[in-house]
């Protein structure tokens, strides 16, 4: 196990927006700790989705000199999405995982990836069975959001497309944004916004490339947070579906291939 653990070599990716609340519970220091200790994690990468509290202050003054590993970097507010894309880029190791910063899934989880990681360029979580504590609307709207995915775009053998938990050999994740046409540069954003429609573009291309996934369980727990709006999201999300399969039967992810 030792040997296996100085081969592997990732970055981890945080994405962050107004999360002044989240890094007063602790996460940073969570992640800072695992990190810290596991020869394996290169480096933390901190992408700020141009938050307007205190979250940019705080990572500096606080965690950026306690956790030589981290590094922060200030994007414009483009959404989530561009966030990881950033982070992704800007990555140093051969691999490259991300993670939701509130730590829903806690990050001792990514042993259950990292033990995946010659098998398949694309090691994702799956809460399909774990989605403890979610609310009555949230476990709706996830039944109702596979069944419109399934029978629009697709996504042969995946269950959970949006577990903010995944991990990819960093080159492949590099010819997948090369190919996105929803979450290329220019789209326009206000406020949060945490679409479902970036994972389901990267995994429905990874797809399209030949790129194999595995999807594997991990711990789920469903944690509150005002960056997520029941209605908002789900009409972006709906909104990306139509238009994923749209520019599908357009061919422009043939285009841009």
């Amino acid at each position: 196990m030792e040997k296996s653990k100085k081969k592997v070599e990732l970055s981890l990716v945080i994405p962050c927006y107004n999360e002044e609340l989240n890094i007063q519970k602790g996460v940073l220091d969570k992640i800072g700790n695992f990190t810290s200790a596991d020869k394996r994690f290169k480096e933390v990468i901190i992408v700020d989705d141009g938050s307007t509290d205190k979250t940019k202050d705080i990572i500096e003054e606080k965690y950026l000199k306690r956790f030589p590993k981290f590094r922060l970097i200030k994007n414009k507010h483009k959404g989530k999405a561009f966030a990881i894309i950033t982070g992704i880029q800007e990555a140093r190791s051969k691999y490259v995982m991300f993670s939701d910063i509130d730590l829903a899934t806690p990050i001792e989880e990514s042993e259950k990836l990292i033990a995946r990681i010659t098998q398949a360029p694309i090691i994702i979580g799956s809460r399909n069975k774990t989605r403890k504590g979610a609310p009555l609307t949230r476990k709706l709207m996830a039944l109702g959001f596979i069944i419109i995915r399934n029978f629009l775009i697709g996504l042969r053998g995946i269950r959970d497309t949006q577990c903010g938990f995944k991990l990819f050999d960093k080159e492949k994740a590099l010819d997948i944004i090369a190919k996105l046409v929803l979450f290329k540069d220019g789209r326009v954003v206000k406020g949060s916004s945490v679409s479902a429609g970036f994972d389901l573009e990267l995994l429905f291309l990874a797809q399209k490339l030949g790129f194999k996934i595995i999807e594997v369980p991990v711990t789920w727990h469903h944690v509150e947070t005002k960056n997520v709006n029941f209605v908002k999201d789900s009409l972006e999300t709906l909104r990306d579906i139509l238009k994923i399969k749209i520019y599908n039967l357009r061919g422009l992810y043939e285009k841009r291939a």
